[in-house]
């Protein structure tokens, strides 16, 4: 039952869709635009630079709210078990940022909302994936292959800083929790598969960010 709570409490942070919320702000629908994505990467192609800073900061700060509230609201109950419930948490965000109800489930693809799970689970990881992801998108231009990059580096990072004993839990509490890593990295590549196809064909467009307003 704490862990469905933990989910449901990140779920509704989740909810709060900070691209599409800014575009209605400028009299827009931002999946009526651009790659029809609610993410940063489209706020940042169809309204601008300050958007895409905006939704990013705001995405990544839903979900270590929501990791936070968990371990406020938690931790003096279940703390044997915080690292657990504070990536249920993050799943949850992630979950409601890519599928929010009263927008149709139709969101964004959960790479903003993932970076805030990484920083606040485990800032080594964190700094990894940035390494990569940037490494990734300055050599190609690609956005999507820093993100499926990065997202990928994390996930091998989280494996071998468990195994190395890091999150001090007990063996099925860690293996609870590389089932929900491997489950969200496998979304973040599926919400992706679009991405992938143009890659694969050559039409994935590059983002050039002094080209962007």
């Amino acid at each position: 039952m704490i862990r469905m709570i933990c989910l449901i409490i990140g779920y509704m942070f989740g909810l709060i869709q900070t691209s599409y919320l800014y575009g209605r702000m400028k009299g827009l629908d931002i999946r009526q635009h651009g790659s029809g994505n609610a993410g940063s990467t489209n706020a940042l192609r169809v309204l601008g630079k300050k958007a895409g800073a905006i939704s990013l900061a705001g995405d990544c700060f839903k979900c270590v709210a929501a990791v936070v509230v968990v371990r406020l609201l938690f931790k003096s109950s279940y703390g044997e078990i915080m690292p657990l419930l504070s990536i249920y948490a993050a799943a949850g965000c992630i979950l409601g940022h890519n599928f929010p109800f009263y927008l149709r489930f139709h969101g964004g693809k959960g790479i903003a909302a993932s970076v805030g799970m990484i920083a606040a689970i485990d800032w080594k990881i964190f700094i990894i994936a940035a390494v990569v992801f940037f490494s990734a998108y300055f050599i190609t231009h690609y956005v999507s292959v820093g993100s499926l990059a990065g997202y990928l580096s994390a996930w091998i990072a989280f494996f071998v800083f468990g195994q190395m004993g890091f999150y001090q839990v007990e063996q099925p509490i860690l293996i609870e929790m590389y089932v929900i890593m491997t489950v969200l990295t496998a979304l973040a590549w599926y919400r992706h598969r679009e991405n992938i196809k143009r890659l694969i064909k050559g039409t994935e467009n590059k983002l050039y960010l002094k080209s962007t307003k």
